[in-house]
């Protein structure tokens, strides 16, 4: 079944949406606060969005740029009552899909909505095939971590066993899960997804388990939760140390009954599901801490998988660059270019405290940056300096324990911001923290980009 997610501050309007919509069996979501719709479209990926130009707080063009600058790959269809040739050009300029005008007329819509979902099902279908051919979804390295891992893979993804994937930001856990998803006999259905960190805790379970319509205050109409989605398939709960413990008793739950029961219902569904997780938590702390289920960790750590640091197994970053930079020149149109050995070899003596993720965009960094088809130490020397003389002077002049920690935090920060382009979508998920977190530390040390 398809998503549509509808946000407009007219209730009326969203519920005359979702009625036409859900009579062509369409799961429909709405939202008239543009504020909570911003969570939804984050945890909710839906196939399509209806967003209305004319609301309080922030106009559908804000939305539509907030939605690109996040890199939410969605399908947006506006709609206003103010129709002009000067919206429609603007909203298709900032790349939506459509221009519906107010009172909206039912045959249109449903076209509309028809073209839309069918060109986020062309997306997928090529995000599948690129998965398919090796694209970025294939784990690289010839180090004695990889392939003891790549061996656990191939022992375990026939098998229905559950696995705890643990590791640091960046170090490539998701493609371990779809890598145990694609070699199991699951792989025929979709590996569903979800990010723990990223959906609200009072949303937790709206989202893992569904909900019927009237369950809570904003529940206009019945939602099919990610473990329903993922019946017959593999469920990879991401980030799973972030979960809530109520939604944590229930996750247990569903896996010791094999049913899930929606928030608001009664009735018992029954579910196969095979669930992978991952963290970037020391789950026994979490445990310890009384922030973790012990019961629910030994039901998920059946088969532990521990990706390693990229400083833990730096024999494995020429293999990394030979890959990243296929990728990068062939999506750029670039001619193939090389990095010089005494290149990699300076690549190999860094830190990469952002692991792979880091790698990859200091790749992409020097691809673009650097003319020419070979790249020598000097260009790498210059793009790894930044604010290596500043990062330095800030930690030398250090006088107490806390001045030393808040001056590497600020430059570890500014390194990391540097190394990013000033991203501070991507550096915050490098850093492994909420967008306004990295924005809050920028603040308190005044951390702001030269020129």
């Amino acid at each position: 079944m398809k998503s549509i997610l509808v946000i407009d501050d007219e209730k009326e309007i969203c519920e005359s949406i979702s009625m036409i919509l859900e009579y062509e069996d369409y799961e429909v979501e709405t939202s008239s606060d543009v504020l909570s719709a911003l969570k939804k479209i984050e945890y909710m990926m839906p196939d399509a969005i209806l967003l209305d130009i004319q609301m309080p707080k922030m106009n559908g063009f804000e939305v539509l740029t907030w939605i690109r600058e996040k890199g939410i790959d969605v399908t947006v269809i506006m709609i206003s009552a103010f129709s002009s040739l000067e919206n429609a050009v603007k909203a298709t300029k900032l790349g939506a899909f459509d221009f519906i005008e107010k009172p909206i007329d039912r045959d249109k819509l449903l076209i509309s909505v028809r073209n839309a979902v069918k060109q986020a099902g062309l997306k997928k279908e090529n995000k599948k095939l690129k998965e398919s051919i090796g694209d970025e979804t294939v784990i690289i390295g010839e180090s004695v971590k990889i392939k003891n891992i790549l061996e656990t893979i191939s022992r375990v993804a026939q098998t229905e066993a559950r696995v705890m994937i643990t590791g640091e930001n960046g170090t490539g856990k998701e493609l371990v899960a779809r890598a145990i998803h694609n070699g199991s006999k699951r792989s025929d259905k979709e590996l569903i997804e979800v990010n723990c960190a990223a959906i609200p805790n009072e949303l937790i379970e709206s989202e893992l388990f569904g909900h019927e319509k009237g369950a809570f205050t904003g529940a206009l109409n019945q939602r099919i939760g990610k473990f329903e989605k993922a019946n017959g398939g593999t469920l990879f709960l991401d980030e799973i140390g972030d979960m809530s413990l109520q939604a944590q008793a229930k996750v247990l739950r569903a896996i010791e009954d094999g049913k899930i029961e929606r928030v608001g219902g009664n009735n018992k569904i029954e579910v196969d599901v095979r669930i992978i997780s991952a963290t970037n938590k020391n789950l026994q702390e979490e445990i310890q801490e009384g922030n973790f289920r012990e019961d629910l960790f030994h039901r998920l750590n059946v088969i532990p998988i521990h990706v390693p640091a990229l400083r833990d197994r730096n024999e494995d970053i020429p293999a990394l660059v030979e890959h990243f930079i296929k990728i990068v020149c062939d999506k750029n149109g670039f001619p193939a270019k090389n990095i010089k050995p005494v290149g990699l070899e300076l690549l190999k003596k860094q830190s990469w405290t952002g692991n792979v993720r880091e790698l990859r965009n200091f790749v992409e960094r020097l691809l673009i940056m650097v003319p020419g088809d070979e790249i020598g130490d000097s260009d790498i020397r210059q793009y790894l300096s930044g604010n290596n003389s500043k990062q330095d002077e800030l930690l030398n002049i250090s006088n107490s324990f806390q001045e030393f920690k808040e001056n590497a935090e600020k430059a570890f920060i500014s390194k990391q911001l540097d190394a990013n382009s000033w991203n501070i979508s991507k550096t915050a998920e490098i850093l492994g923290i909420q967008r306004s977190h990295l924005y809050g530390k920028m603040k308190k040390y005044n951390i702001e980009k030269d020129g």
